[in-house]
């Protein structure tokens, strides 16, 4: 069950995903049975987000390749989540990451966002390029796309419960 007070809740929600609407739309279902309840509705209450949300949520994200500043739950978020990938240490693709975020960023006038959990750093560089090509709108829905699944995972992580298997394996340790 998850039933934390209003406050905490919306905090752990907000380092998800930083826009506020949302946030009190899924604080207002609580409490959840478990995380699959809250993913649902956290879900839900993010598709689609708006122009606004998504600019709102984006003036939180570090671009992609850079290490967050600061000290709080999202910059956690993201420095695991830009760590994870296998190349994360490859000069010439961060070079590449850099040079493309450039000019996405004079292109749409907004840092770059990827879910970047469970991609390489190649991989981020040809979404990157292939986004580069795309209008104002579709960009926008993918941007806003990419914000939710980010959200989403980050939820499960701070939320979803150990499997048996490891609690099991715990406790015999």
């Amino acid at each position: 069950m998850i039933d934390l007070d209003r406050a905490d809740l919306r905090s752990h929600l907000l380092a998800a995903l930083n826009v506020e609407r949302w946030a009190d739309d899924v604080a207002a279902q609580a409490p959840f049975a478990d995380a699959d309840a809250l993913i649902t509705v956290a879900a839900a209450a993010a598709t689609p987000l708006s122009p606004a949300e998504i600019d709102e949520a984006m003036s939180h994200h570090p671009r992609i390749g850079e290490k967050p500043v600061g000290e709080g739950a999202a910059q956690q978020f993201s420095r695991r989540e830009q760590a994870s990938a296998a190349d994360a240490d490859d000069a010439h693709l961060a070079q590449l990451l850099a040079e493309g975020n450039a000019a996405y960023e004079e292109r749409f006038d907004r840092v770059f966002l990827i879910r970047a959990a469970g991609r390489s750093r190649a991989e981020i560089v040809g979404e990157l390029h292939r986004r580069l090509r795309l209008d104002d709108e579709t960009e926008s829905r993918i941007v806003g796309a990419e914000l939710r699944d980010i959200a989403l995972l980050r939820l499960q992580s701070t939320f979803a419960e150990p499997d048996a298997a490891e609690g099991d394996a715990e406790a015999r340790a």
